[in-house]
């Protein structure tokens, strides 16, 4: 029985071994990505219990992310290979300067073909649902999905958190995009747009008013992601900013979202205030860009301890 559930789609990931494009590197180290799962990861190393639903292609890829992902002490049942549709996977080149380039392998996977129906999981233990907008762009049938899962969190009383992890790639145009995942989140407790992704979706760049656009929405919680500076937080009761931790060397970007989730989540299913619960969903996503994989640099309770320790 899991503290938390996750849908979503987990994909092999090749990170180039050497700088330049990847239509010229011939070298990759194999990887697990793919924003729920980080999240999954991310969770279970700090102690919780966690159940991850997906399916993948009877293939070496899905076999290769099922065992990483016991590795990991995720919960499994409930993931599904099927013969008709592959499992996804990505490129992503190295860099030493800003984000790197990543290509996607996923249209048709067999993540996208999953159903409500495949939403197995006994609520009796559970305290959040986390979701976010990459699974609500895949397919019809992920779109309905999410709003099961939404439907079970309501029904029984479970926060739901979500992430737009906005990928324009994905949708058909960005005014669906926009207005499916602005309906998604006004059904869901915590809103976790990135400043960029707010601008998108609300038309501001201020934090400020950003919040006030899913406030007056139903949301409970908005915290907005701001770069090194932090995270802006806003309720119907507060408002405050979180301070960023600063670093040495950025290795990845990429990651680091799921890294702040991992965090927020964690602290307040170990009953946390808000504001300690963000400090360290800033520590995580702090630690996850000093390395090079999307969930390598996950700390477990030791690392993140003494992080955060060091840092104060």
């Amino acid at each position: 029985m899991a503290e938390v559930l996750l849908v979503g789609e987990p994909m092999a990931l090749f990170i180039a071994d050497e700088e330049g494009t990847l239509d010229k590197v011939s070298k990759f180290t194999k990887a697990l990505a793919g924003a729920e799962a980080n999240v999954a990861i991310g969770l279970s190393r700090l102690g919780h219990t966690v159940k991850y639903i997906t399916k993948l292609g009877n293939d070496p890829f899905g076999r290769y992310i099922y065992e990483k992902l016991l590795e990991e002490n995720i919960d499994v049942s409930s993931i599904k290979f099927i013969d008709e549709y592959p499992t996804g996977f990505m490129l992503k080149s190295k860099t030493s300067k800003g984000d790197p380039d990543i290509f996607y392998f996923r249209k048709g996977s067999a993540a996208s073909h999953v159903t409500p129906n495949d939403i197995d999981c006994d609520v009796s233990q559970l305290k959040h649902i986390h979701i976010t907008g990459i699974t609500a762009a895949l397919s019809n049938d992920t779109l309905d999905t999410l709003y099961r899962m939404i439907q079970i969190g309501k029904e029984n009383g479970i926060r739901i958190s979500f992430d737009p992890n906005i990928r324009k790639s994905l949708w058909q145009s960005e005014d669906e995009m926009v207005s499916t995942l602005n309906d998604i989140a006004s059904k869901c407790d915590i809103v976790m747009p990135g400043i960029k992704e707010g601008l998108i979706l609300t038309g501001s760049e201020n934090p400020d008013d950003i919040a006030d656009y899913y406030l007056g929405r139903g949301v409970e919680t908005v915290i907005i992601k701001i770069g090194d500076k932090g995270a802006y937080v806003k309720t119907k009761d507060e408002s405050f900013t979180v301070s960023g931790y600063k670093v040495e060397k950025i290795v990845d970007t990429v990651g680091a979202g799921d890294g702040f989730a991992t965090g927020v989540i964690s602290g307040l299913l170990e009953g946390l205030t808000l504001s300690d619960a963000v400090k360290r969903g800033n520590a995580i996503g702090a630690i996850i860009i000093m390395s090079p994989g999307d969930n390598d640099g996950l700390p477990d309770r030791e690392t993140l301890d003494k992080f955060m320790g060091e840092i104060e």
